[in-house]
């Protein structure tokens, strides 16, 4: 129990802070606002020093933080944006894939030819030929030598050896490559023959006085069981003529159909056309000419360049029940058809 000394004590400390905050609350001049005015300035000046010598460590701590977000940020951007292009190239490359492949049947379907559809998967020169390229598709796959090869343009090659699940192509275009051809719309006929460029054929007429003009067209006139070239194949187009009707020699100059510096989906013909489809393949000229499409996967090796050339149209047509029947692919263990 308190003694009366300590109660009165007490109540004497009570009285007195009661009266110091009512007198500073009333005026704010009280007997603490000068210790209150000096307090706020020693605080406020140490606020001020400790603002100017941490504040720099402080923002560039915060700074860290921000830049270390948005670095995060960007790469998941990054990674993002890689993520659609891929998408992107490779739709561009399966759509031209489908295109190829949609004209390669139709060529094949209004021809009436069986073929085994093939990817081409290197370029480049091989034993005595210049202009070769190698197809995923072999014996194992029905192809034989001396087979012709096209695509949705017309005339690519012919098969010059095979292995298992492989074959070499000679190309329409190298030097020593001759091709019996006929003018479309007649029965005058020649020898073509490749130049070692991709975009220029030489073509001499058998008979000296036949006409031949600028923008004809030329088709295999075909060979014996349709090897090595099979009948009516799109070749390519008179784009000059050397010499008149009536000369000992008339060469004309062609260019071909099939840009041979974009080969991708290839046909392999291992049946000929019970009848000659004469120019039923050839393009339609309402139809616009289309450059073909680059090849979807292609390990080229190093081969002689030159221009490229115009190609026939890769579009898509409605055949006949008999036509889609002889252009249905037959299944290949290697060509991934």
């Amino acid at each position: 129990m308190l003694s009366r000394r300590t109660r009165v004590l007490l109540a004497t400390l009570f009285v007195a802070t009661l009266t110091f905050v009512i007198l500073d609350l009333r005026g704010g001049q009280g007997p603490f606002a000068s210790f209150r005015s000096a307090g706020s300035a020693v605080v406020g000046g140490g606020e001020q020093v400790g603002n100017a010598v941490y504040g720099p460590f402080l923002g560039i701590r915060e700074w860290w933080g921000t830049w270390g977000d948005q670095r995060e940020q960007l790469a998941e951007l990054t990674t993002q944006n890689n993520e659609l292009r891929l998408l992107v190239e490779r739709s561009a490359a399966d759509r031209a894939r489908a295109e190829q492949l949609d004209g390669l049947l139709r060529v094949s379907g209004v021809g009436q030819y069986r073929i085994v559809p093939a990817e081409v998967i290197a370029v480049g020169p091989a034993q005595e030929f210049a202009w070769t390229v190698t197809i995923d598709a072999g014996s194992g796959d029905g192809v034989e030598r001396d087979m012709s090869v096209i695509n949705g343009q017309g005339l690519v090659g012919r098969v010059q050896s095979v292995t298992r699940n492989s074959a070499t192509v000679v190309l329409l275009v190298d030097a020593s490559v001759s091709v019996g051809a006929r003018v479309g719309g007649s029965s005058e006929i020649g020898i073509l023959s490749g130049t070692g460029r991709q975009d220029s054929l030489e073509f001499q007429l058998l008979n000296p006085a036949a006409g031949l003009v600028k923008g004809d067209a030329l088709v295999t006139f075909g060979s014996k069981g349709g090897r090595p070239y099979s009948p009516g194949i799109p070749i390519g187009e008179v784009v000059d003529v050397a010499g008149t009707a009536g000369q000992l020699t008339r060469i004309a100059t062609i260019r071909p159909y099939v840009n041979v510096s974009a080969l991708g989906v290839v046909g392999v013909v291992i049946r000929p056309p019970r009848v000659d489809p004469r120019d039923s393949v050839l393009p339609d000229p309402s139809r616009p000419v289309l450059l073909p499409s680059a090849p979807a996967t292609a390990n080229p090796s190093p081969s002689p360049t030159s221009p490229g050339s115009t190609a026939m149209p890769s579009a898509s047509a409605t055949a006949t029940a008999e036509q889609e029947q002889a252009a249905t692919p037959v299944p290949s263990s290697s060509g991934g058809f």
